[in-house]
């Protein structure tokens, strides 16, 4: 199915992936024709379902590029859905414990390990599984969870949720992050950056893969924070979203055209 996000994880070359917000397997299309490796599709802020992200999943595998999904909320059920659906990385929203942590893991992963519901006919084992010992082998090396940490609350418990045995990915959420600190959205403030850049040196002082996403309207800025943070030894970024690139490109054309 889909490439192989934990190759990207893993590696020291920069990745760039965003956000598929918007109800159009085109635009996936374009992410992966113009130079992203990954996108997230976002079922939390999205309006839309795993009926939809399946599709758009499908348009991620067309053109080889790597994909997750956020689910809208740390439930075994939803991210059994979307790992059957062929979707083979979740990313968690709202992570403020390494319980939480620990249950989202443990929903990647099928029984008695784990609390993943197990069927012989979903997409991800080709819609009939005829060896189900070979696909829970190959399922659970293949797929993982992300723990997205956004809160005042996870911020103090990153140390304990980066320690998480099985997790794929710590990824930082700056702007949620801003306005639980009650600075109202303001993720470039000093205090803001303080805290993104402890979290992010707890997840690679305990070996765990850094994802950041990169919100800045300009090219030029994100040129910049991906500079920085790659300082930091990250190297997966996500760009934007599909809206704000789309957003920006008609600024740009209409800006220049006045």
């Amino acid at each position: 199915m889909t490439r192989d996000l934990k190759a990207l994880l893993a590696s020291d070359q920069t990745a760039l992936g965003t956000w598929t917000q918007m109800v159009a397997p085109e635009l996936v299309d374009l992410i992966g024709l113009n130079g992203f490796r990954f996108t997230i599709i976002d079922c939390q802020h999205g309006p839309f379902g795993i009926e939809t992200a399946e599709n758009l999943a499908r348009a991620a595998d067309a053109n080889d590029i790597a994909v997750a999904l956020r689910v809208s909320r740390n439930d075994p059920v939803e991210i059994m859905k979307a790992l059957d659906a062929g979707i083979r990385h979740v990313v968690v929203p709202n992570i403020e414990t390494a319980e939480e942590a620990e249950t989202a893991v443990a929903a990647t992963r099928f029984g008695p390990h784990g609390l993943r519901g197990a069927c012989p006919c979903c997409r991800s084992g080709g819609h009939f599984i005829r060896n189900w010992d070979s696909y829970v082998t190959a399922e659970e090396a293949r797929t993982g969870a992300i723990a997205l940490v956004e809160t005042e609350e996870g911020r103090r418990n990153i140390e304990a949720i980066c320690a998480t045995s099985g997790l794929a990915a710590l990824m930082i959420g700056p702007f949620d992050l801003s306005v639980s600190m009650g600075l109202n959205g303001d993720w470039r403030c000093d205090e803001v950056q303080r805290a993104v850049t402890e979290m992010a040196r707890a997840g690679t002082s305990a070996g765990l893969p850094v994802i950041m996403p990169v919100f800045a309207p300009t090219p030029a800025e994100c040129r910049d924070l991906v500079d920085h943070w790659r300082g930091e030894d990250v190297t997966t970024f996500v760009v934007g979203s599909d809206k704000i690139l789309i957003a920006e490109a008609f600024a740009s054309w209409a800006a220049k055209l006045s």
